[in-house]
């Protein structure tokens, strides 16, 4: 097995033309992936599940897109990957004073396709269809673990911020977003990439080992700086449930996270001079400054955000009881019981075509934002998080709602697609990932083969877009969500993949 380790010199993703053969299917999809020797990092375990998949799959335009799909996180992604013997990163080890385990270990840094930085929420969800596997590859297994690491210091440094610089021990030389930003808590531009305070991208941090250690038993990643990285996510859990107000008081409380960018688009700053819409006390949910799609919240108490952090805090408090480290794992538990109450008691509203349905957004005054985006985690998205069943009652009726242009303003129909868009990409584009979920949470066969077709047909290069432009007919994270649905669907749907009478397909 073959480990690549690119710090400079290789070609981007999108420089690799669409190439030969053709597969074999209507729409004759191009093989989109790396030769082998540009390829960032593999798996001789990857490449036997696509050999194994792709034979079974009856559309030949669907396994392409899969064979592109699945492991193009490893193939274009990986910037830098050590195991933790590397004398550079030693040397940098030993140089930072104070900072004890500082870059210790195995160390991974995740690109999110065409910007050279790591997005803590995306990283995450491109390594998930690989977390079944490292119990039986060490190389991806040792891949993940630096991926922990790696995130475990971004939120040691820098808790607030959602996008981080290729580490100080690369040697990979930062870039610019090229914004005018200002933030509280400051922050160091060479480390950070972007200072957008999101709740999903700390609760993804959690996911990543939640996951790691679920498919694994490995605890390698439990030492003394991903303890400081939970604290120190903790902390932040804490300042952000504060009300703007102070209830005893009733006086003005300035949050401690603060952010104006010098824009002229209104989703890319925060109101009131960088604070926010004022939220208020006693909901047990924790504000949001932004969303996943890096849009800001126009009501702080982001639904879907909230759950998925619920979630990955019950998780984290019981992989944490396991291994006795019980007072943490009590900390964690009663605020994931917090949130969840607030979210049924806060996040819950009364439509009048729908019924009781999850909101998006609301301030604990009583004011709520009815709609959906396509990033995740998102209302659709609730039972894929495992925040819910996808029969319960209250989803279903926003899932109807949702996937209905009279109910989301941001479900967009069009002659050459349908599906969830959002602010981030304008009133003319879908997201195909929306579709995706929307598979992922169905039960219905019809549903799901409606889903994946249309995000075939609009994937003529081969690959997963970012939006789609309803009207006419490299984004890594899409198509990890695209190889995670086929993957879903192979267990739980597997006629639909491999036709009658066929068994599941389990990777494990």
């Amino acid at each position: 097995m073959l480990h690549l380790i690119f710090s400079h010199g290789y070609r981007a993703h999108a420089d690799h033309s669409p190439s030969r053969p053709l597969s074999k299917g209507p729409l004759a999809l191009p093989y989109q992936r790396p030769a082998p020797n540009c390829r960032t990092f593999t798996s001789s375990l990857v490449e036997k599940v696509i050999d194994d998949l792709t034979a079974k799959m009856e559309d030949n335009d669907l396994a392409r897109i899969f064979e592109n799909a699945f492991p193009n996180t490893l193939d274009t992604t990986v910037r830098w990957h050590v195991d933790g013997s590397s004398k550079k990163a030693q040397r940098y080890r030993n140089s930072e004073i104070g900072d004890e385990g500082h870059w210790d270990g195995a160390q991974s840094f995740i690109v999110t396709g065409d910007i050279n930085a790591e997005w803590l929420r995306d990283s995450t969800s491109q390594l998930a269809q690989y977390q079944s596997l490292a119990k039986n590859d060490r190389g991806l297994q040792g891949l993940i673990l630096g991926a922990i690491n790696t995130q475990a210091e971004f939120v040691i440094e820098s808790p607030y911020c959602n996008a981080f610089q290729p580490p100080p021990p690369s040697g990979v030389s930062p870039t610019s977003n090229g914004q005018d930003d200002s933030v509280h808590p400051a922050y160091e531009p060479t480390r950070v990439f972007e200072c957008k305070y999101e709740i999903d991208s700390l609760a993804q941090f959690l996911a990543l080992g939640n996951k790691f250690y679920n498919s694994t038993g490995s605890k390698d990643f439990l030492h003394s700086r991903w303890y400081l990285a939970v604290d120190t996510l903790l902390e932040v859990l804490h300042e952000q449930a504060k009300p703007t107000f102070d209830e005893k008081t009733g006086r003005f409380d300035r949050n401690e996270y603060q952010f104006r960018r010098r824009t002229n688009a209104g989703t890319e700053t925060l109101s009131l001079g960088g604070i926010g819409h004022p939220l208020n006390g006693g909901t047990g949910l924790v504000r949001s400054a932004f969303r996943p799609s890096d849009d800001a919240t126009i009501l702080g108490f982001f639904i879907p955000g909230n759950a998925l952090m619920s979630v990955e805090l019950k998780r984290t408090a019981e992989m944490l009881k396991s291994v006795g480290k019980t007072e943490l794992a009590k900390k964690l538990q009663a605020r994931s019981e917090s949130m969840e109450k607030g979210i049924w008691e806060h996040g819950v509203v009364t439509h009048k075509k729908y019924g009781e349905v999850f909101a998006f957004e609301v301030d604990g005054y009583g004011s709520s934002i009815i709609m959906d985006d396509a990033n995740i985690p998102s209302l659709l998205a609730l039972p894929a998080m495992g925040f819910l069943d996808r029969s319960d009652k209250v989803y279903q009726n926003t899932r109807k709602m949702i996937l209905e242009r009279a109910g989301n303003p941001y479900y967009l129909d069009g002659r050459s697609f349908a599906g969830i868009g959002g602010p981030h990409v304008g009133l003319q584009h879908a997201w195909p990932m929306s579709r995706l979920v929307q598979a992922m949470t169905s039960d219905d066969d019809e549903e799901i083969t409606d889903s994946l077709e249309t995000v075939k047909r609009s994937s003529r290069l081969g690959l997963i877009h970012e939006s789609i432009h309803v009207e006419r007919s490299w984004f890594a994270w899409a198509n990890s969500v695209f190889a995670q649905t086929i993957l879903d669907v192979a267990a739980r749907k597997p006629h639909l993949l491999f036709g009658e009478g066929a068994e599941a397909y389990k990777v494990a």
